[in-house]
């Protein structure tokens, strides 16, 4: 690794991670991958239910994120969201 490149390291700090940004990035994907999906899915009713109670909770996108990982990893597999994928990866390894 470069001598210049910052490790991060989640047990000690947050700072540097980004997490927050990449939540709100995992939520937009979440949108975008129920968009490929017919509105008949159980995918539709399921996240509109949580998202909603997120809200209702004052919870922020990275404590959903961090509580549906395997949901979310189900619905970017389903609908091909490679990118979501890989960013929900990272937030799992770097924020939760």
């Amino acid at each position: 690794m470069p001598s210049s490149a910052v490790q991060i390291d989640r047990y000690v700090s947050f700072a540097g991670n980004e997490c927050d940004e990449c939540a709100r990035r995992l939520v937009a994907a979440i949108h975008a991958s129920l968009g490929r999906l017919d509105e008949r899915s159980a995918w539709h009713d399921y996240f509109r239910k949580k998202l909603a109670e997120i809200e209702h909770r004052g919870q922020d996108e990275l404590y959903f994120v961090g509580s549906q990982v395997n949901s979310l990893r189900e619905l970017f597999e389903q609908t091909a969201n490679d990118t979501a994928l890989r960013l929900l990866e990272r937030v799992e390894h770097e924020c939760c």
